[in-house]
């Protein structure tokens, strides 16, 4: 079994002890947040930044403490962040919903629900929560799977991320016709990181599409060679999580 699949199988776990049911969950939309569109603060002069609150990861193990969140996105958005990306996922990476809650009640720009989206629940559980974007990650689901879940973010008002690390991958995303791409530097089968995929993904994207560049991010450097190949935007945590100062080290990576 792999990383993701072992991940997922833990995702499935937790799904099946929700206390909500799918009806009522429906019901809570009513009163959700409304959507804040995400697309346009993805594009600009300087790289935009997804800048994520994370307290731990697979490969890196504990990142940092975050006791409170929303004061850590509070401070992304001071920095200039286009997008707070929230980790829900528990067992891996120490993330919960109670999270993305807080920093929905924290910050006014749009807010990613950074989990692995395997099932109809966890998108009206995103919207219910005050998600704006969804991250759909190619290598996590079937073709049908892929374009289902796109089609039903879009209809609850969402933006999606979709995820890709390989040539194969990014043929399949194009079938849906989306209109953010990420690529992924991380393997997430072996979770080892080759930042040669911005250079062979990056330019295959078509110009109407926004771009991400995703993982093993962390120097000024990094984000020039990135934006070179034709990210729009990076997406960052583990380098600014650590960071002492969050704030300048976004700027930094911002080239502010």
């Amino acid at each position: 079994m792999s990383v993701l699949d072992s991940i997922i199988a833990g995702v499935r776990e937790d799904l099946a002890k929700r206390r909500l049911s799918l009806s009522e969950l429906r019901e809570n939309l009513e009163s959700a947040p409304p959507v804040i569109d995400a697309h346009p603060g993805l594009r600009g002069d300087l790289i935009s930044v997804i800048a994520e609150v994370k307290r731990s990861s697979p490969s890196k193990g504990t990142l940092a403490a975050i006791v409170d969140p929303a004061k850590l996105a509070e401070q992304y958005q001071q920095a200039g962040a286009s997008i707070i990306s929230v980790l829900t996922e528990e067992r891996r990476f120490g993330g919960s919903l109670a999270d993305l809650k807080s920093v929905r009640s924290a910050v006014e720009i749009p807010i990613l629900r950074k989990d692995f989206m395997v099932d109809e629940y966890q998108f009206y559980e995103a919207r219910a929560y005050g998600a704006d974007v969804v991250l759909l990650i190619v290598a996590a689901l079937s073709a049908r799977q892929l374009n289902d879940y796109y089609e039903m973010a879009t209809e609850l008002g969402m933006a999606s991320l979709i995820e890709v690390h390989t040539h194969d991958e990014l043929e399949r995303a194009m079938e849906i016709s989306p209109r953010i791409i990420g690529i992924n530097s991380r393997n997430l089968k072996t979770l080892e990181v080759d930042q040669s995929a911005f250079a062979d993904l990056l330019p295959e994207i078509p110009a109407e599409i926004i771009k991400v560049a995703e993982s093993g991010i962390s120097a000024r450097a990094e984000v020039e060679l990135a934006r070179s190949f034709g990210a729009d935007a990076i997406l960052v945590g583990e380098a600014l999580v650590r960071a002492g100062d969050p704030i300048s080290a976004l700027h930094t990576l911002r080239g502010l």
